[in-house]
């Protein structure tokens, strides 16, 4: 799952070198913290926050078929 929340950060970012994705583990989920360059934040969250609900429903969806629970947060 964190290789697919890096590829999909950095294929929305102009800066791909900064994206950095560390996983947590905090008991039945797996959080996701995902860092960008400060001024690529907004295409990750996106418009309302529609593209950052994108990834975590692709993501929640791959976790769901190995029986993960898993979260994304932007820091």
């Amino acid at each position: 799952m964190r290789e697919l929340v890096e590829f999909l950060a950095r294929n929305l970012v102009d800066e791909p070198e900064a994206v950095q994705v560390d996983e947590v583990d905090s008991g039945r989920v797996i959080v996701y913290e995902l860092q960008v360059a400060e001024r690529d934040v907004g295409k990750v969250i996106g418009r309302e926050g529609k593209v950052i609900r994108a990834i975590r429903t692709l993501t929640k969806a791959g976790a769901a078929r190995r029986g993960l629970r898993v979260d994304i947060d932007v820091v």
